[in-house]
């Protein structure tokens, strides 16, 4: 019998390893390259970056979660945040690559970085930060034509078992509060 289930926990077939499994098939669509197909790097209506871009504000949508706007940039909340205050910082201008960015775009995409730590730390006094680039698909860049540097805020103990093992993420504030609440930030800095 002990040789049996030693077998068992080499080959890991059944439980008599005693570890827990979460089976995640849907994710193996990102590990087969399920994708559509990206966007040409050229302006395309289809992409809801470059829909907010031209939006003026007005419109009921995404672009009312817009929280900045500079000359060449802007900030953006995002709809599927990580944590409150998660935003991004993108240039108007359809490119997917950091590359691509002229210096103008370059030197306010770090402004504005900069803009969205000051207004969220005002806001809501968060622990850290995790701010980054997805180039490309396989990076995990869902809208990968069109460049996005992530700004989210950290708090210790964020991740808890709701994510983890429920899938779930818990936001304690809906997406327009949190819009008004950096808009209102960032014009006092």
């Amino acid at each position: 019998m002990q040789g049996e289930q030693e077998g068992h926990r080499q080959s890991g077939v059944g439980n008599p390893d005693a570890l827990d499994r979460l089976w995640t098939p849907h994710r193996m669509a990102y590990v087969r390259g399920d994708r559509v197909e990206e966007e040409p790097a050229e302006a395309e209506p289809g992409c809801p970056f470059c829909r907010i871009a031209a939006s003026d504000g007005k419109d009921p949508g995404e672009g009312d979660l817009v929280v900045a706007r500079g000359d060449t940039t802007y900030a953006v909340l995002n709809l599927y945040p990580y944590n409150p205050g998660h935003l991004m910082v993108l240039p108007y201008r359809h490119v997917a690559d950091y590359t691509d960015l002229d210096d103008a775009e370059t030197a306010e995409v770090a402004s504005m970085t900069k803009d969205a730590l000051t207004a969220i730390r005002t806001v809501s006094a968060p622990h850290a930060f995790n701010i980054g680039l997805n180039l490309g698909a396989a990076a995990g860049g869902s809208l990968a034509a069109h460049l996005h540097q992530h700004v989210v805020p950290r708090w210790s103990g964020d991740a808890n078992f709701m994510t983890v093992t429920g899938g779930t993420k818990t936001l304690p504030q809906l997406l327009s509060e949190t819009r008004d609440l950096l808009a209102e930030a960032w014009r006092r800095s």
